[in-house]
């Protein structure tokens, strides 16, 4: 009896705290170079193995490989997540001494976190829906978008902050990290989306109302230009503008931002120089019809701010994160709140985005609308 591909890829992913236990506690197996090595052979050999899973398939997407491998790492990010607070231990003493010691700063287990339950589930639902022939492509830009913003702050933040002075050898593997994401983007923006058969009467209908007339992207444009906002001003007060009021915040609201791990700051510059320039379009989309374009990149941008917001409050109110960089008491709840609302545009504007696509559609002629009717 064949095993069903997402139960092969479940069980494999499973096999990382094993693996991670046996290195802990084997030391010949702890040199730098012997983990990178031993890191590129289990990868390689969880790609064989979800093959032989599907061999018996015809043909298999080879995304389906992607995901399995992913799977694996991010059961080695929960891991290291529940380590750091004490859950289980002699799992991962070794990796951060040894490998990427960034993983034990607030950004890392928060990042982790997100890694091992988030993306772990996305994956294994994506798996699932895949071998079920159903469609994934939503789920994969979420998923995307959210790996892509994670390894962007990840790599730059350990280049350019206090863990750049050692880069050890597999600090590399997180390259593969950002490069594939990035691909399976790609995948999907040349792959045509399903067809969503639209009465071209009611595509007119919808694209001819003002914004007025539609108060729910209205009401979202109000909230993208506040995040607009919020995303320069943040921009400027890590770049260190001399402005009394950038002053004033980055030491009485957001004093993470002046860590020297860097991965705050970079967070800051990522949201500066992609995210708002993604915002703005997205208040050109809701105000422009026919922009397909916003089905996608919506579902890539809630991915990725909602992935640099975690780690980025979660840190800030981390043990981890030295006290004084901490958000402060007495601002604890204006900056939280604050930062969920910047959190929750994009989300709401993607989910917007999913459930009604008439405004973002081309027009369909009347007669390709009512031969779908008909067909259905």
């Amino acid at each position: 009896m064949d095993v069903p591909p997402e139960i092969s890829v479940f069980i494999l992913s499973l096999t990382a705290p094993f693996i991670l236990y046996t290195i802990n506690h084997v030391s010949f197996l702890q040199d730098p170079q012997v983990i990178l090595a031993i890191g590129i052979m289990v990868l390689t050999t969880i790609f064989l193995l979800a093959n032989l899973s599907v061999k018996s398939k015809k043909s298999t997407d080879p995304l389906f490989y992607v995901f399995a491998v992913f799977s694996f790492t991010s059961v080695v990010s929960i891991t290291n997540a529940l380590q750091h607070h004490g859950f289980i231990k002699g799992f991962m003493d070794f990796y951060i001494s040894k490998v990427e010691p960034y993983l034990n700063t607030a950004h890392g287990i928060m990042m982790s976190y997100w890694d091992g339950v988030l993306h772990y589930g996305l994956l294994l639902i994506m798996v699932h829906r895949m071998t079920a022939g159903k469609p994934f492509r939503s789920l994969a830009l979420v998923w995307a978008g959210s790996m892509i913003a994670s390894q962007i702050v990840l790599i730059t933040g350990v280049v350019v902050g206090k863990y750049g002075k050692n880069l050890l050898p597999a600090f590399w593997r997180n390259a593969p990290s950002l490069v594939l994401p990035i691909w399976v983007v790609a995948k999907f923006f040349n792959r045509p989306r399903e067809p969503s058969i639209i009465p071209a009467d009611k595509v007119e209908v919808e694209q001819k109302k003002t914004l007025l007339s539609r108060p729910t992207d209205l009401l979202l444009t109000l909230g993208l230009m506040g995040s607009i906002i919020f995303t320069a001003f943040r921009g400027f007060v890590v770049l260190e503008c001399s402005l009394d009021f950038c002053f004033t915040y980055i030491f009485q609201y957001e004093p993470y931002m002046k860590d020297s791990v860097g991965f705050p700051k970079v967070t800051m510059l990522v949201f500066l120089f992609y995210v708002l320039p993604l915002l703005t379009a997205c208040v050109y989309g809701l105000h422009a019809p026919g922009c397909t374009w916003m089905l996608d990149w919506t579902l890539v941008l809630a991915g990725a701010v909602a992935q640099m917001q975690w780690t980025h409050l979660g840190a800030s109110v981390h043990s981890r994160t030295p006290f004084t960089y901490r958000i402060p008491k007495d601002e604890w709840r204006q900056v939280v709140t604050l930062n969920l609302l910047y959190t929750a545009v994009p989300v709401l504007l993607a989910v917007r985005c999913y459930m009604d696509q008439t405004f973002f559609m081309k027009s369909v002629p009347q007669e390709q609308a009512s031969n779908g009717k008909k067909k259905n």
